[in-house]
């Protein structure tokens, strides 16, 4: 049986063990470090961030000058502030990132990369996965200025306004439907 014995020498010894984690990422580390350190590529953010903070937890918020589309297979929008937790190979519970899928605009509400070796890196749109190269985040993407006509479309309407309107309209057939199903016996089409 291992018997340990903590002496008053041994004390701050163990309390530099338990606060390596939290040192290995310094009020000096840049962004991009500390998610290159959390297993993930540092293109996830594009160039200009203004600020960063983290917290023991993991939960972040990114300043960048201005919102921005880059493009990578399919084009992202980033908000001004963007947020989220960082985990090791993935972030959760992200706000301030929008995806493009033909016309429409998605929330990207998190991202994890696959066994790093696979090369895959996910983004949760909410009702799929997209699956991007890990290569295509390699480096910060440069990001042009969001027009505001295009920050409407990717935060306040737009395209957001048309996933929900198709999203409501099907389930108001549906509930159409049933109704009808109820009151007088029928299917519907």
């Amino acid at each position: 049986m291992l018997l340990l014995q903590f002496t008053s020498n041994s004390i701050p010894f163990l309390c530099f063990l338990l606060l390596l984690p939290i040192m290995t990422i310094s009020s000096d580390s840049s962004v991009y470090d500390v998610l290159l350190a959390h297993g993930l590529p540092m293109g996830l953010l594009p160039k200009g961030v203004t600020q960063f903070e983290i917290d023991e937890g993991g939960r972040f918020q990114v300043y960048l000058d201005q919102a921005c589309n880059a493009k990578f297979e399919s084009e992202l929008h980033y908000d001004r502030n963007v947020s989220g937790t960082l985990s090791y190979g993935r972030i959760g519970a992200l706000s301030g990132i929008s995806a493009q899928e033909l016309f429409l605009w998605f929330p990207v509400k998190g991202i994890r990369v696959d066994v790093p070796s696979s090369g895959i890196i996910y983004f949760d749109v909410g009702v799929v996965f997209k699956q991007f190269s890990l290569s295509l985040f390699e480096t910060p993407p440069d990001c042009t200025a969001a027009t505001p006509a295009a920050q409407a479309d990717v935060g306040g309407g737009g395209g957001r306004l048309i996933v929900d309107t198709v999203s409501k309209s099907k389930s108001g057939k549906l509930r159409y439907g049933l109704d009808q199903e109820q009151h007088f016996g029928r299917g519907f089409e």
